[in-house]
């Protein structure tokens, strides 16, 4: 714990030294209660027992007195302890958090992602802030200073003991051994067993996170069972090493019944030291008692010893941080600044490829310069690089040979803040941090004002949408933005981008997620910040970078063509070389030379999108090769469906922390009885659970007995017979030893065979139904995937301390008292009674004591979470920061997040320090009470000294174990509420009910595929005051295609979430085969329908399982077939595991168009009679495209299909085209009959509008 470099107490200052100095001192004082207590009644004993001279009540005040002053001695220190080392440990964490969070800022992008697409740095970087710096602080204010105050007493009490008596103490110690080492060894076991649990339910728990997240892929698939089947085998491991760790804590706390054996060992050695010795009676008894206490010491300082080791290791990964020098350092103030820039940029023979993926090349050997001013486009097939380029000028990473230069100047060379405030990028998935519009804005340069900002908005064309805004630029973007719609995005996007007057704008595909409408808005706004800056434009649609001074066209990493649209149309005497061919491939669909505009629903825009992955024309077969799992800015998991960004998980929900984030309300605790009639099959375990609590408990009050017997035995007037009767109760003793490890075993292993069984009933019965609840109830803030797994994690699991563990306490607790006090009111009911009323005082301070501790742990975390929160989004958006340079910013909104966790650190140390105080305080000064109360009976007369040992131990005895017992109840409380949540979903009726026995078996009817929607009014139950529709009707005959168009947030979507009742309509019907979908059983029309969407979800596993994914047992050649047709066989042959590749989470491992192939083929598996196409081909780029479109049109053959498509050109071939507008059906017809309705029509001015941007009229 020493205070070096990568140390704990690294970031102590001087106070934090005092602190910790006087915090020292107050933990011996604390730990000095037992050994002076047990002093003073070394005394007292010895005057007390003597039963040749009689007491007087001069000596009695004079014993309760000194007791009382020893109370009031350790109640001090234990204040001091408290206040010192709560107020240091804030200081200390605070201080390391805000280091960590600078330097994690300051690493190179590239940190981010060379570690495994598994061990996700932006994981480890986030608990650390989180749990690492907890355990830290936890360590410091509480585990430190318990420990000393343990050490402390286990040295003071065996000074005292060989004081006293060093015979026996001599004798007495290796039996301490005897209890520690069985203690540590069954410790371990079941600290071992703990871990496997969390790591094999780590299997089971990612089962349930897929398919929480991706509930409507499950859904549409009808993948109910089989998860569920897959789920419960994962549990089965789970559930045997459970039963396996609660045999461990048996085995633990039987073995810990080697006290009794010491005890008996003293009251044979101690009779003899008596009679044959001459030693007191007194000295002889506490100093064998001092022993045993000192081991028990040492047994309860091992877990704090266990909690610094672990803290000590999360400080050397903290530590390991804050001294990592990144490669490529933002802090760098080395390099120079031109004093004018021109913007010509040029790379010279640059080769690259990605850290995280070394034997992929991506830039071979690339040359290009682009001229200043101008505005250079780059085309090219996915993983050509073009994205590469970008990443490299900005230095995000440095390329492994060739130069890079800026006017002249090679960027090594140059000052890197300075360098990245010259550019301004705008990039595909615009990433926006959960603050104001303003502040996003204000990301792109410090301390500008406010005009400024609005001029940059205006030239964004975002000023006229965000004045519309209930709170205009104060309106709150939500995490990573998800509050606006993709354009609006985009805009503030580059509204950051254009603050900063960037000589170098960076455009990476920055319209490709729009709709025609919000993209013309921002093309022109592109267009008008690109005069006159040098403009480095990525494109898939060439009709982008129609009006570029120069194209150029990459090809795995070498530039093979450059020239202007003209020129490169030209080529090869007019034959054209490859941009010709993308073009004409871009052309093949359009008779009306419409140009491709994928898009982003606003109106589901909680149903699908979260971005897209950008995909090129011509998709050459290095597309597995595609750009690193990161595409420029996103890390991996942006581009997952809105509700499951999976690390902006709320941490830290270690079990010490009180309520958890997300249950809101406080849900009603099922009754017990429910709880048991779930366990019912396990009576019988629970029986014998029972039986042994109950002998458990009756341990401790017979070994009290006895022990004051012994005391009396060692006063007897006569000698010769002390060791006679001493032996006796040395055989009750030893017999106790082996009944004590019996009941323990019983007691343990029954109720953990019952709470495991209850465990696993529980998690299935909620996953399952989980899986019944409508799309809405996901929609729901609450009801993110994080949250709704943690609750099949932890909070699935306190339900097994709720039944086992509450039963198993209470029996115990319960019949130890009933046994104590039964015996203490036969033998002196005066004393009892007088302890009885003190008792409540002093289970309180034991009680007080561990519950303080614990939800003092807890506030502190609570405070924290913000600022935790903050860090996780500043980590995902590391490029984003990066980019902008704004880690400053970041740093200042995380130091004001910690202004909070501070003020209520000073209070919780008041609190800690006078809490401490009272516990220690009252325990000893009770004793001081029963020792006056019983001196005064005994010089009255009234009772024997005998006696009053005897009650007064197992009075004594028994507060501690109900006060164990009462430190549980806090776990017990707080699992009332989690079980509260669980039986909050087992009694939720679904609005949606997706198995009705009695509906109508779409499987056995044969649907046709007639589908009609009538008069539907419906908005989103997460907006329920923004209608979608208003009355509208569609009509859609079976094996026909109809084409849904209009613009974002129109509702194309909605029509598809309605096919297949994700949602209900709030007014209106929506038919199939003339029936109301209501009539069907849900999950068999399902499997009638298949839907295809923009963003293909895949899950961790084969590209087999994927594709297999559509049909239970389907067969290999059914799948080698429908891969076959979706065109895919080919990639998937071409990879070294074929079919057996993973796809890693969410199939990150692939590229976009990879993807979507894949989620084609499970749709052909399906066979459906409806296949719903959202957006089906707008990822791709040209060539994947193409190759879509043909395996689609293969698959729509004879079905009734559902198009939802901006780029016009996809749908021409429909057999009718719905415009929708307004929420109603505005026009509906042929490609041709809608254009003949001449300038006023909707899809004649979408045409237009897709027209307009059209290189080739």
């Amino acid at each position: 714990m020493g205070n070096n470099k990568g140390g704990m107490f690294r970031f102590a200052d001087k106070t934090d030294k005092l602190l910790m100095f006087f915090g020292t001192l107050g933990s011996m004082g604390d730990g000095l209660q037992i050994p002076l207590m047990m002093f003073v009644l070394s005394e007292v004993i010895n005057d007390y027992g003597n039963l040749s001279s009689s007491v007087s009540m001069h000596i009695v005040n004079k014993y309760s007195l000194w007791l009382l002053y020893v109370a009031i001695g350790v109640g001090l220190s234990a204040f001091v302890e408290g206040l010192c080392w709560a107020r240091t440990a804030e200081r200390q964490t605070s201080r390391m958090r805000l280091e960590y969070l600078k330097s994690v800022l300051r690493q190179e992008v590239g940190f981010f992602d060379t570690q495994a697409a598994e061990s996700s740095t932006t994981y480890q970087v986030i608990s650390t802030v989180s749990a690492d710096s907890t355990t830290i602080q936890v360590t410091i204010g509480e585990k430190i200073p318990d420990c000393l105050a343990y050490m402390s007493s286990f040295l003071f009490c065996h000074i005292f003991a060989f004081v006293l008596s060093w015979k026996i103490t001599l004798a007495a110690i290796p039996f301490t051994l005897m209890f520690i080492i069985p203690g540590l060894g069954f410790g371990t076991m079941m600290m071992n067993v703990g871990m496997q649990m969390i790591e094999s339910y780590g299997v089971a728990g990612g089962i349930a996170e897929q398919a929480i997240s991706s509930i409507r892929t499950l859904y549409s698939y009808v993948a109910e069972n089989q998860t569920l089947d897959k789920f419960s085998q994962s549990l089965q491991k789970v559930m045997e090493l459970g039963i396996k760790q609660g045999f461990a804590r048996g085995l633990l706390l039987g073995s810990l019944g080697m006290v009794y054996i010491s005890w008996a060992f003293q009251a044979w050695l101690g009779s003899i030291l008596v009679s044959k010795h001459g030693e007191k009676g007194g000295d002889v008894f506490v100093a064998g008692f001092n022993v045993l206490m000192g081991g028990l010491n040492i047994l309860s300082a091992l877990p704090n010893l266990t909690a610094i080791t672990e803290a000590k290791s999360a400080a050397i990964r903290i530590t390991e941080m804050i001294d990592r020098h990144p490669a490529i350092d933002t802090e760098d103030k080395k390099g120079k600044a031109l004093s004018y820039v021109r913007g010509e940029i040029e790379f010279n023979g640059v080769y690259f490829n990605y850290p995280s993926r070394p034997d992929t090349p991506i830039l071979q050997g690339l040359n290009l310069r682009i001229s200043p001013g101008k505005t250079t486009g780059l085309v090219g097939g996915s993983g050509s690089g073009k994205s590469t380029i970008i990443s490299l000028l900005q230095r995000f990473y440095d390329p492994i040979e060739g130069d890079i230069s800026l006017d002249g100047h090679k960027i090594k060379k140059l000052h890197l803040k300075w360098l990245r405030s010259q550019m301004g990028l705008v990039n595909q998935e615009p990433i926006l941090f959960a603050t104001t519009i303003k502040e996003n804005i204000l990301f792109g340069k410090e301390g500008t004002t406010m005009e400024e900002v609005e001029k940059a908005a205006k030239a964004a064309n975002a000023h006229d949408f965000i004045i519309k805004l209930p709170d205009a630029y104060e309106t709150q973007v939500g995490q990573f933005g998800l509050q606006l719609s993709g354009g609006q995005k985009q805009r503030i996007a580059i509204a950051r981008a254009l603050i900063r007057d960037p000589k170098v704008l960076l455009l990476d595909e920055a319209t490709s997620a729009l709709d025609s409408e919000s993209e013309r808005v921002v093309q022109e706004a592109l267009d008008h910040a690109s005069m006159g800056r040098t403009a480095i434009v990525i494109a898939h649609r060439l009709s982008t970078i129609r009006m570029a001074n120069r194209i150029v066209v990459l090809q795995q990493g070498r530039v093979i063509e450059s020239g202007t649209h003209e020129e490169l149309m030209q080529m090869t005497d007019g034959e054209g070389g490859e941009y010709y061919k993308m073009v004409q491939l871009q052309q093949l669909a359009t008779l009306n030379d419409v140009a491709n505009t994928p898009s982003q629903k606003t109106g589901g825009r909680s149903s699908y999108r979260k971005g897209t992955t950008p995909q090129s024309p011509f998709n050459m077969i290095s597309s597995a090769a595609a750009t690193p799992v990161m595409y420029p800015f996103s890390p991996a998991f942006s581009r997952s469906a809105p509700f499951s960004a999976p690390y902006s998980v709320q941490f830290e929900e270690s079990y010490e922390s009180d309520d958890s984030h997300f249950t809101k309300e406080v849900y009603r605790a099922p009754s017990q009885l429910r709880l048991l009639q779930m366990n019912a099959p396990e009576w019988g375990r629970a029986l014998l659970g029972c039986i042994g609590a109950i002998g458990s408990g009756a341990v401790q009050p017979i070994n009290a007995y006895c022990v004051g017997a012994v005391i009396s035995v060692y006063f007897r007037t006569d000698k010769s017979s002390i060791q006679s009767h001493a032996r006796v109760y040395s055989f009750v003793f030893t017999g106790l030893a082996v009944f004590n490890f019996f009941t323990n075993l019983l007691q343990h292993y029954n109720f953990a065979v019952m709470g495991e069984k209850l465990t696993r009933r529980i998690r299935e019965k909620l996953l399952d139904k989980l899986m019944t609840f409508e799309i809405g109830w996901f929609d729901q803030d609450e009801n993110m995937s994080a949250a709704i797994c943690a609750r099949l994690s932890t909070e699935a699991n306190m339900v097994r301390s709720l039944v086992g563990d509450r039963m198993s306490l209470l029996a115990q607790a319960f019949f130890a008292a009933t046994f104590a006090y039964t015996l203490g009111l036969f033998l002196t009911w005066k004393l009892a009674l007088v302890m009885m009323a003190a008792q409540p005082l002093l289970i309180g301070s034991f009680y007080g004591r561990s519950v303080l501790m614990k939800s003092m742990s807890g506030k502190a975390q609570k405070a924290q979470r913000e600022g935790s929160q903050l860090a996780s989004e500043a980590v995902i958006n590391h490029r984003t920061i990066t980019a902008f340079s704004s880690q400053r910013r970041i740093v200042g909104l995380f130091k004001a997040t910690l202004e909070g966790p501070r003020k209520e650190s000073i209070r919780q140390s008041w609190y800690a320090g006078v809490g401490l105080c009272s516990s220690q305080f009252l325990a000893a000064a009770s004793t001081a009470l029963a020792y006056w109360y019983g001196g005064k009976l005994l010089s009255q007369g009234e009772i024997s000294p005998e006696k009053l040992f005897q009650a007064f131990l197992a009075l004594l005895f028994t507060a501690y174990t109900i006060a164990e017992a009462g430190s549980m109840t806090k776990d017990i409380s707080r699992g009332n509420n989690a079980v509260g949540s669980v039986f909050a979903i087992l009694d939720r009726n679904t609005e949606i009910n997706p198995d009705h026995s009695s509906a109508i078996d779409a499987m056995r009817t044969q649907i046709r595929g007639h589908v009609e929607l009538k008069r539907v009014f419906f908005a989103y139950p997460s907006r329920p005051d923004q209608l979608i529709f208003r009355g509208l009707s569609l009509e859609i005959s079976a094996g026909t295609t109809v084409a849904l168009v209009g613009q974002s947030g129109c509702g194309k979507s909605t029509i598809i979430g309605l096919i297949e009742r994700f949602y209900d309509s709030d007014k209106g019907s929506v038919y199939i085969d003339e029936k109301d979908i209501k009539d069907y059983n849900l999950r068999s029309l399902r499997k009638s329908i298949a839907l295809v969407s923009q963003e293909p979800t895949l899950f961790a596993g084969t590209i087999y399982e994927n594709i297999a994914y559509g049909k239970e047992n389907a067969k290999e050649s059914e799948i080698r077939k429908a891969a076959v047709l979706a065109n895919a066989h080919e990639f998937i042959s071409g990879m070294n595991d074929g079919y057996e590749t993973q796809c890693g989470q969410r199939g990150v491992q692939l590229s976009g168009g990879q993807k979507q192939r894949i989620a084609i083929a499970r749709a052909i598996l399906k066979n459906p009679k409806i296949l719903l196409l959202d957006e089906a081909t707008s990822a791709l780029d040209t060539v994947s495209e193409s190759a879509i479109q043909e395996a689609l049109e293969k698959m729509m053959v004879g079905r009734t299909c559902i198009v939802v498509a901006h780029r016009l050109s996809t749908i021409q071939k429909a057999t009718s085209i719905a415009v929708i507008k307004d929420g109603i059906v505005a026009e509906q017809g042929s490609h041709s009959d809608l254009l003949s309705i001449g300038k006023n029509g909707s899809y004649y001015s979408l045409v237009k509008l897709q027209g307009g941007n059209s290189p080739y009229r």
